[in-house]
């Protein structure tokens, strides 16, 4: 049963009806891959006229063949079909020059709480079906093998709405986010000619934690392909602005206090009071506190809207997913990335996506894994992929190649 080729459109009309997908698995993604330089292909497996299964599958050049990759895939609505995709997938790959066949299927290897304990059992099948056909397994992994993850962190939106998200954050996502709120940040969507300050922001970090940020033309196809369906997100805050409600806001609280000391004074004894006192004062330190740092932001950025964070998410049907971001640690009190995430979480909510995909984390649970610590603020859950199947229709050829590519030091 060989695999056939699909159309755009009739990839596009499959892949929305399906339960589970990537948007790598998007005739968006394709278009972005097809600008890069690389060859698209949308294959399928019919039977009796309906599509069982389908992906799209790249190709690059690479010294004596080509390189073929199916990532985040494939899509089904037929899952006992896989075996039989995955075996045509090897013939496809033969006949047409590959090297190096890579699968990386997005199907749900293990699922775990937010804590990484295990909730359901290991689907060692995934592994099984795809060894048995004779492809190679890297193993089971942690951290971001090749550069991604097979560990990401999700958050279901199904029984959530506007009035009940924040509720769902974990006890340290609550007070996060509410205290962003309290500094007059603001969101905005960058237009296509405006992504030279979401490139400023991913450059920044990347520098900052050592890995290779996208070029700003990567940024810009991204825009062209994805349209609608992504959005680049900064955060802005005015420290002008900023003092303004910190002064009104301060107002209020002494406000609170002086009703509260009149209110003591009747009842002397009251411990609830006392402790609302005692809250009140160190509250009102910390905005003393605040109000000099805000000066001095002034001093240095004057009247400007000032970028603290940026987040670039896309939507599919399936899922949404937050892909690219980078903060400035000059500007890490304001909390920015975590307003960000609420947003995004509201517009998904607003579209019916039934789940957000925070994307990777390394898997690791030992407390060494800042992403994961601030993933774990929003309560979700966490998924574990199989990790990448190699597969090469020449070994021998590929093997020498390689041999040949280690002794001229490439």
């Amino acid at each position: 049963m060989a695999l056939i080729t699909l159309t755009k459109e009739e990839f596009q009309a499959y892949s929305d009806q399906v339960s589970s997908r990537s948007f790598m698995q998007s005739v968006q993604m394709g278009d972005l891959l097809e600008k890069r330089g690389a060859r698209i292909v949308y294959l399928a497996l019919k039977q009796e006229g309906e599509i069982q299964v389908a992906a799209l599958v790249y190709s690059l050049p690479m010294l004596g063949g080509l390189h073929m990759e199916l990532n985040s895939g494939p899509i089904y609505t037929q899952q006992d079909a896989l075996p039989v995709f995955y075996a045509e997938l090897k013939e496809y790959a033969k006949q047409n020059g590959v090297l190096e066949l890579l699968v990386k299927p997005y199907e749900t290897y293990q699922t775990f709480d937010s804590q990484g304990n295990p909730i359901d059992a290991e689907k060692k099948t995934i592994i099984q079906d795809l060894t048995d056909l004779g492809f190679q397994f890297d193993g089971l992994m942690t951290g971001y093998p090749g550069g991604e993850p097979d560990w990401l962190y999700y958050k279901d939106l199904t029984e959530l709405t506007e009035k009940n998200l924040l509720k769902s954050f974990s006890k340290k996502g609550k007070p996060l986010v509410k205290k962003a709120e309290t500094f007059g940040i603001r969101l905005k969507k960058l237009k296509r000619e405006e992504l030279s300050i979401f490139k400023n922001i991913t450059k920044e970090t990347s520098e900052r934690r050592e890995y290779s940020d996208k070029s700003l033309e990567y940024y810009e196809h991204f825009y062209d392909a994805f349209g609608e369906q992504a959005e680049f997100m900064i955060a802005i805050l005015n420290f002008s602005e900023y003092l303004t409600n910190l002064i009104n806001r301060q107002s209020q609280l002494i406000k609170q206090k002086d009703a509260l000391l009149s209110l003591l004074e009747k009842y002397p004894d009251s411990a609830k009071k006392k402790k609302e006192l005692r809250e009140l004062s160190r509250q009102l330190e910390t905005f003393d506190v605040r109000k000099v740092e805000a000066r001095k932001l002034i001093e240095k950025y004057g009247e400007e809207d000032i970028v603290l964070a940026g987040s670039l998410f896309v939507y599919m049907p399936q899922e949404t997913t937050y892909l690219f971001s980078g903060s400035y640690t000059e500007f890490n009190k304001f909390y920015a990335p975590a307003l960000l995430q609420k947003y995004i979480m509201l517009e998904s909510i607003k579209r019916g996506i039934p789940k957000y995909n925070f994307l990777g984390i390394q898997g690791l649970f030992d407390g060494s894994d800042g992403v994961l610590r601030f993933k774990q603020n929003f309560n979700g859950y966490i998924v574990r992929k199989a990790g990448t199947f190699r597969y090469h229709p020449s070994p021998l050829k590929y093997k020498a190649i390689q041999l040949f590519k280690k002794i001229l030091g490439r």
